[in-house]
C-alpha cells in the first residue's frame, strides 16, 4: 500500500519505503486474526527485546550487509554525524548515532516557539471538536495515553490540542526537548510493544495508548519558559524498541542526566533516546496555548496525496516530514499565564 508524506523543506511529495513492510503484515493480519496467543507474545516486551537483539546487534547482520551498505540503503547523511564511520560499525551503533545537531539541527530564535523534539513524520489535532483540526480516538485514547488515574493533567489538557511524531528506523534517534520548563510529573505506564508502522497503526485500535511509554509533564509558566502552559510529552515504546533512556545534556550531549521532577529544562536540548528501531512522540498542550504553524496543518489536506491514514481514518491525514529542534507552533498570548 502506497504511503506518502510531505518534505517540510522542499515542500515535496515523497513515498516512504516501507521497512518491514512483509513481517508486520504478517504479524498484523495472519498472527492477530489466527494465533491471537502468538501474537500477544510478539508484541510482548521479551519478544520485542529478542527482536531487537537479532535485528540490531548480531554479528550475521554486520558480516553479510556492512555497516557501508546500511548507510547508504538507507540516505542517512554521515556528515551530520559525530565521530568517524568507522565508528558506526553495527546497525544499533547506526541508530543510536549522535549528531551535530548544533550545526545541522538550528534552533528558531522565538522564545515563544515550540519545535519539534525528534526528526520525524508528523500530524496535528485537537480534542475540541470545534476545531478545525478535530481528530479523536484514532490514534490515542486521551484518557488511556495519560493515566486514567492523573486527574490532574487529564483536567488540565482537557480539550486541548497535540502532535503526533512517527520516527522510522533510520531516523536520528535522540529526543530533544520541545520546550522550555519545570518537570512536575514524570512516571512510566507499563503495556504493549506494538509496532508504529502506519499498517499496524491502522490495524490496531489507538495503540499509542495501549504501548508502554514514558510521560514528562512540564510547566512552562514559569521564568525563562516557552508560556505555553502544561505540556505532556509522551514518549512510547514500539516493537523492537528496547528501552527509552533519560539522559538529558545542556551542552552538546555533555554530561547526562536522568530527567526528573523539580528540573528546569531547556529547550532544545538532547533528552532521550529511544533503543533502538522506531518509535513515536505525542505532545498535549492545554487547550488555546499554542498556534501550529499553517504549513503543518495545510499539508495535512493536500490533495492528490495517497496516505494510509487518510485512507483507513477516512478524513486526509497526510504526513509532514520534519527535522528536531525546527519550529512547530508559537505560543498564543494568555493573560492568566504565570509571569
Amino acid at each position: 500500500m502506497l504511503h506518502q508524506y510531505v518534505e517540510r523543506e522542499s515542500r515535496a511529495v515523497r513515498s516512504e519505503s516501507m521497512l518491514g513492510n512483509r513481517g508486520i503484515r504478517f504479524i498484523y493480519s495472519h498472527l492477530r486474526e489466527n494465533a491471537p496467543l502468538m501474537f500477544r507474545a510478539v508484541t510482548g516486551a521479551r519478544m520485542s527485546h529478542l527482536l531487537a537483539f537479532v535485528n540490531f546487534n548480531r554479528l550475521l547482520n554486520e558480516k553479510l550487509n556492512g555497516h557501508r551498505f546500511f548507510l547508504k540503503a538507507t540516505g542517512i547523511d554521515i556528515r551530520e554525524c559525530l565521530g568517524t564511520i568507522a565508528h558506526l560499525d553495527t546497525p544499533q551503533k547506526i541508530f543510536e548515532r549522535k549528531i551535530r545537531y548544533w550545526d545541522c539541527r538550528p534552533m528558531p530564535r522565538d522564545p515563544a516557539a515550540v519545535v519539534s523534539p525528534c526528526d520525524a513524520r508528523m500530524l496535528v489535532g485537537s480534542f475540541d471538536n470545534t476545531s478545525g483540526i478535530f481528530l479523536k480516538g484514532k490514534f490515542f485514547d486521551f484518557d488511556e495515553l495519560l493515566g486514567r488515574n492523573k486527574k490532574t493533567w487529564l483536567n488540565a489538557l482537557h480539550q486541548g490540542d497535540f502532535a503526533v511524531f512517527r520516527l522510522t528506523p533510520e531516523r536520528y534517534h535522540y529526543n530533544h526537548t520541545p520546550v522550555a520548563g519545570k518537570v512536575v510529573d514524570f512516571y512510566s505506564i507499563a503495556g504493549q510493544y506494538h509496532a508504529c508502522h502506519p499498517e499496524a497503526v491502522v490495524t490496531m485500535v489507538t495503540p499509542y495508548s495501549k504501548n508502554k511509554r514514558v510521560v514528562t509533564i512540564i510547566d512552562t509558566d514559569v521564568p525563562g519558559g516557552t508560556k505555553v502552559g502544561i505540556v505532556a510529552m509522551v514518549e512510547v515504546v514500539a516493537l523492537m524498541i528496547g528501552d527509552i533512556v533519560q539522559c538529558y545534556s545542556e551542552k552538546e550531549y555533555d554530561s547526562p542526566v536522568p530527567v526528573g521532577t523539580g528540573m528546569f529544562m531547556k529547550k532544545g536540548c538532547p533528552k532521550s533516546l529511544f533503543r533502538p528501531g522506531s518509535s513515536t512522540v505525542v505532545l498535549i498542550f492545554q487547550q488555546g496555548r499554542l498556534r501550529f504553524d499553517h504549513d503543518i496543518i495545510w499539508n495535512m489536506s493536500l490533495p492528490g496525496v495517497e496516505s494510509i491514514f487518510s485512507k483507513n481514518f477516512s478524513q486526509p491525514l497526510v504526513e509532514t516530514d520534519i527535522k528536531v529542534r525546527s519550529i512547530i507552533g508559537t505560543a498564543a498570548y494568555d493573560k492568566t499565564a504565570k509571569n
